[in-house]
């Protein structure tokens, strides 16, 4: 396991026991943002660095009894919450690396991945296995709770001109990984960009 992959580990290990509860009133947001993938009953999706599952039950609803709901984290005590938070009745949970996926090729409709980009130790690269196991045409929707400006502030710092969020930066990542740009929106309530995997 990398340095970098250690370093994610030791971080959200050491707060996952109390995730859920640090930011109580996200679940409307999350909900929103599965609503903008207009996911079809039967489609199969994947929450990629999942955490505590805080997406999967949205993501079921939205794809129906019929559809694929997995749950990706490399965190061990993530997955454990969301078992504990019965968030593993709504999907399959899997201890796996968004680097390394144990997924077949061009397998899914969608990835949802919230709070994700900033995490990716090779983001362009990590994009590309993303792209891999979603069929052409499928979508990528990469979310956070609050906009860009609103989590700097909380965690008392400035935003840089290196953010690998503002659509500048993203771009051009998304497109250099067989993604296109779609949708961007960057509010106090709300980090939305949604792409399409290109051919």
């Amino acid at each position: 396991m990398s340095d970098d992959h250690t370093k994610v580990q030791e971080f959200f290990s050491a707060r996952a026991a109390d995730w859920d509860t640090r930011f109580p009133d996200d679940g409307p947001a999350y909900r929103a943002a599965v609503a903008e993938l207009a996911l079809r009953p039967g489609s199969a999706v994947l929450d990629a660095g999942c955490g505590t599952g805080r997406a999967l039950p949205a993501l079921r609803d939205a794809v129906g009894a019929s559809g694929m709901v997995l749950g990706a984290d490399l965190t061990p005590a993530m997955l454990e919450a969301a078992t504990r938070a019965g968030r593993d009745r709504d999907s399959r949970l899997l201890l796996a690396d968004v680097a390394r996926l144990p997924l077949r090729p061009r397998s899914l409709d969608a990835v949802f991945g919230a709070g994700l980009i900033a995490h990716l130790p090779n983001p362009g690269e990590n994009l590309e296995e993303l792209r891999r196991v979603v069929r052409p045409g499928g979508q990528l929707a990469l979310f956070h709770p609050i906009g860009r400006a609103a989590l700097a502030a909380r965690q008392g710092r400035q935003i840089t001109p290196g953010d690998l969020r503002a659509e500048a930066n993203l771009r051009p990542l998304l497109a250099g990984s067989g993604w296109l740009l779609t949708s961007y929106v960057d509010e106090d309530a709300r980090f939305l960009a949604l792409a399409v995997r290109q051919n």
